[in-house]
């Protein structure tokens, strides 16, 4: 039997996925920033029409992998974390 729900339950709902939307919204904001400082481009003078167009080319590259599939190369979800300096290890040569 189904259950009816009232107008008030309804939009209980609503608040509570409107407020999971934000959550989410704010979750993936904050990751592309700390990429953004991580590489130097959040200091970098970059129009916004030319950010548009970048994350554009990005996009376009990782959903032309998700439709190679399991032919195609793998996505690579994260890349493996060096020191955080941005700048590649040095190997000590002192003997």
């Amino acid at each position: 039997m189904a259950v009816k729900s009232s107008i008030s339950d309804l939009d209980a709902q609503i608040e509570k996925l409107r407020e999971r939307r934000r959550s989410l919204i704010v979750k993936s904001a904050e990751r592309f920033a700390r990429a953004a400082m991580k590489s130097g481009l959040a200091e970098t003078e970059i129009a916004d029409e030319e950010i548009d167009r970048i994350f554009e080319e990005i996009a376009a590259r990782f959903r032309k992998q998700e439709k190679k599939g399991p032919g195609g190369a793998p996505p690579q979800t994260r890349r493996p974390s060096d020191s955080g300096t941005g700048a590649p290890s040095e190997v000590s040569h002192d003997g």
